[in-house]
């Protein structure tokens, strides 16, 4: 089998111990972020829409061939970031996707605890012994809020070459098949 010439290569962080379908999501988002950011949505004198994305040579040639992909992961945020850097510094098409944190990447609400907050005065501004529980208005009782997160970096469509000196066997960044 010969070597892909044009790749596109999507890391992802094994540290967030993601769901196999959050992972496939994350993955597909970055692959499609990489061209959406190079483009936008136009509307003909019909008011039709169009997506227009303006390629690089590779990404064109990748286009038009078998769009080899490769997924590797990485251990941490601190590597999934000095990948997403390093390959934005050498020009490279690249996309960087941070989950909103709606489902699975939740934090502990700052405001309140466990959902609830203590109200210490009643209506005459009277101490309340104990204090009276309300729902946290903020995470609606659930005491966890969204926290964006980090997970996945998409690099080209570009070539092998440029590509493998970030993410490669003997590149920049230690990088795991997934």
């Amino acid at each position: 089998m010969e070597p892909i010439e044009i790749k596109q290569v999507i890391v992802y962080r094994r540290d967030l111990k993601m769901r196999k379908g959050k992972i496939a999501a994350q993955v597909a988002h970055a692959s499609m972020k990489v061209f959406f950011d190079r483009g936008g949505l136009h509307r003909n004198d019909l008011g039709d829409p169009a997506l227009i994305i303006h390629l690089t040579e590779d990404m064109a040639t990748w286009v038009e061939g078998l769009f080899g992909k490769i997924v590797l992961s990485v251990e941490n945020e601190e590597d999934l970031l000095r990948v997403y850097e390093e390959a934005k510094a050498r020009g490279l098409p690249c996309s960087l996707i941070t989950d909103a944190g709606r489902t699975e990447f939740k934090k502990e609400c700052d405001t309140c605890i466990e959902g609830w907050l203590l109200e210490h005065l009643d209506e005459k501004d009277e101490l309340l012994d104990p204090p009276k529980k309300v729902p946290c208005p903020i995470c609606k009782g659930s005491g966890k809020v969204p926290n964006p997160t980090n997970t996945t970096v998409a690099i080209g469509p570009a070539k092998s070459a440029d590509i493998d000196v970030i993410t490669g066997p003997e590149g920049l960044v230690q990088t795991k098949l997934a």
